[in-house]
C-alpha cells in the first residue's frame, strides 16, 4: 500500500498473466477507482474491501478504468461493474473491443474528477489503438502514472514487431509521458514491479533504435 497525503493506492496481481489491478481511495471521502479489473473477481473484491479500510467515510468505486481492450484486463470487468455498479470508462478508440459496455469514452487529455482526487488520461498509441495511461498528481510528493501495457521497466509495450505501431507508441511515450513529467515520476504498470521516468530515460534511444 502506497499512503499518500490525499490518497492511498493498493494493488494486486491476479491470474495466470500476473495482471496488476490497482485502487486508488480518497482518503476523506472513499471515493474510489479501479484500474483494469483483470481477473478474480474475488481477489478484487478483497483488494478493494482492504483499500476501504484507509478512508475515514464509507467507499464507493465511482469508476472502473481498462487502460486497453486485450483479454487479460478485462476478464472481471464484468463482475466488477455488477458487483459495485462503477461506471466503466477506455479509451475511445477500443471501446469496440470491449465486450462489457462502456459508460465513459477517454479522450487524450480528459480531466475526470472524483471526490477528492483527479485523474488525467493520456493517450499512448500503439499497444493497442485507444490505451491510456492515467495520471494523479500528488499535492505533496511525486506523481504517479498507471501506463497498463504501454511502458514497463526495460521498454515499451508489445506492438508485435509492426513498425508503424512501435513508432506511434514511441513517439507518444516519449512526447506526452517523458517530455510532459518530471523524472521522480512513479511508473505503475500493467504486469510486474514498478519503476520511475528517471530510471527509464537514459535508455530511450536504446529503445528507438532497437525497434521495441
Amino acid at each position: 500500500m502506497i499512503d499518500l497525503e490525499k490518497v492511498t493506492i493498493r494493488s494486486r496481481s491476479v491470474g495466470s498473466m500476473d495482471n496488476n489491478v490497482y485502487v486508488i481511495t480518497a482518503k476523506d471521502t472513499g471515493a474510489q477507482v479501479l484500474i483494469d479489473a483483470a481477473d478474480d473477481f474475488a481477489a478484487i473484491r478483497e483488494l478493494l474491501a482492504e483499500a476501504a479500510g484507509d478512508a475515514a467515510a464509507p467507499a464507493e468505486v465511482q469508476l472502473i478504468i481498462t487502460t486497453h481492450s486485450h483479454w487479460d484486463h478485462v476478464r472481471a470487468l464484468a463482475e466488477a461493474a455488477a458487483a459495485t455498479g462503477a461506471r466503466t470508462a477506455a479509451g475511445s478508440e477500443d471501446i469496440p473491443d470491449i465486450e462489457v459496455p462502456t459508460d465513459v469514452p477517454l479522450e487524450h487529455g480528459d480531466v475526470r474528477a472524483f471526490n477528492g482526487f483527479e485523474l488525467e488520461a493520456i493517450k499512448l498509441r500503439g499497444h493497442t489503438p485507444g490505451s491510456v495511461a492515467l495520471l494523479y498528481r500528488d499535492p505533496s510528493g511525486p506523481a504517479h502514472l498507471f501506463t497498463g501495457d504501454s511502458l514497463f521497466p526495460g521498454g515499451l509495450g508489445n506492438t508485435q514487431k509492426d513498425p508503424e505501431r512501435f513508432a506511434s507508441l514511441y513517439a507518444d511515450v516519449f512526447e506526452r509521458v517523458f517530455e510532459y513529467l518530471p523524472d521522480n515520476t512513479v511508473v505503475h504498470p500493467g504486469h510486474g514491479a514498478g519503476t520511475t521516468l528517471g530510471a527509464e530515460r537514459p535508455h530511450l534511444q536504446e529503445w528507438k533504435q532497437r525497434g521495441w
